[in-house]
């Protein structure tokens, strides 16, 4: 292929790759629909969804009442008619309201019928702190999600993820969890038209290595991208791998990692106790453990309510020279 033919990269943001992957499948299935509330005349909760009303009509972009439990079940029982709906939860906090659906229904059913009732639903959420946004807005529940079988756990980093994840999502027969970031929605770079689609199943190495591995998922990892470059400038070699998908977690990737560079950092937005670091930590133990020269070390929340006031809030988060630091403690 001659440079006149390459693809050409086009200017954007995780918000507007979020909506042009809604706006492809809106076109693309007639069964597909977005509910939610603020949806339709507002754009969404934080504009993802904007002038997809007027582009598709109320009947495909629907507003819904502040209810969560009965907008994520009215996506279950849709997907079960045969539909494939996209259902838009304004904040993880929020989610907690329909927790009942989505792991008493939305997860089970396939299990509970014998393989009868397949539930293909995508559920679209915010998640994380970083915008002042006060305790009720601002948390990291997705490890919460990650422990329930029978559904699949997303966290797009990248313009590339946040582009291209959601059809492969809507084609899955099992119920697919996205979390976007809230502090990456205006983040913009340039994006390349697809050339294959995104692997929801294995994580990915953003950046390669040889002395640590820093593994991270969604809005941990622009944070931890500039913690390796700041490892580089002091002559460590980091590694950085972003999980992607939570569920299923791809130990494989990870193993392979820490069996190149021998030394690991999760780094993980959640609060430490409890957290989908730790779950990694663990697997790491116990899978990776003759490969390790050094502790695994983890970089998470304060284990606090977030805070509103911008300097707490930015104590509270993990940042790049706590990773440094972790990073340091390691290999030093």
């Amino acid at each position: 292929m001659g440079d006149g033919e390459r693809p050409q990269a086009a200017k954007t943001t995780y918000r507007e790759a979020l909506r042009e992957a809604l706006r492809d499948a809106l076109r693309a299935d007639d069964r597909v629909f977005l509910m939610g509330e603020d949806v339709g005349r507002y754009g969404g909760g934080f504009g993802v969804s904007l002038g997809l009303l007027e582009e598709f009509g109320p009947a495909r972009v629907r507003d819904t009442p502040l209810s969560e439990s009965a907008f994520v079940g009215a996506g279950i029982g849709a997907a079960l008619a045969g539909l494939r709906p996209i259902v838009e939860i304004m904040t993880v906090n929020f989610s907690l309201l329909a927790l009942d659906q989505i792991l008493n229904n939305a997860a089970t059913l396939l299990h509970m019928s014998g393989g009868q009732l397949a539930v293909p639903l995508v559920i679209r959420m915010t998640t994380g702190a970083g915008r002042q946004l006060g305790a009720q807005h601002s948390h990291s529940l997705e490890g919460w999600y990650a422990h329930i079988p029978g559904i699949r756990v997303l966290a797009p980093a990248t313009l590339e993820d946040a582009r291209h994840m959601l059809a492969p999502a809507l084609a899955d027969p099992d119920p697919v969890l996205i979390f976007e970031h809230g502090s990456l929605y205006n983040v913009s770079g340039e994006l390349l038209p697809a050339t294959a689609p995104v692997d929801l199943d294995h994580a990915t190495v953003r950046r390669p290595g040889t002395d640590i591995s820093l593994i991270t998922y969604g809005g941990s990892l622009p944070k931890t991208l500039a913690a390796a470059d700041e490892l580089a400038a002091a002559g460590i070699s980091a590694e950085v791998i972003d999980l992607r998908t939570l569920r299923p977690y791809d130990a494989q990737t990870v193993a392979a990692s820490v069996a190149r560079t021998h030394r690991a950092v999760v780094v993980d937005e959640a609060w430490r106790t409890g957290s989908f670091a730790a779950e990694v930590s663990a697997r790491i133990a116990e899978e990776s453990f003759y490969e390790l020269d050094a502790p695994v070390e983890r970089v998470c929340s304060a284990e606090v309510p977030m805070p509103y006031a911008r300097q707490l809030e930015e104590a509270a988060l993990p940042q790049a020279p706590d990773i440094v630091a972790a990073a340091h403690r390691a290999v030093d």
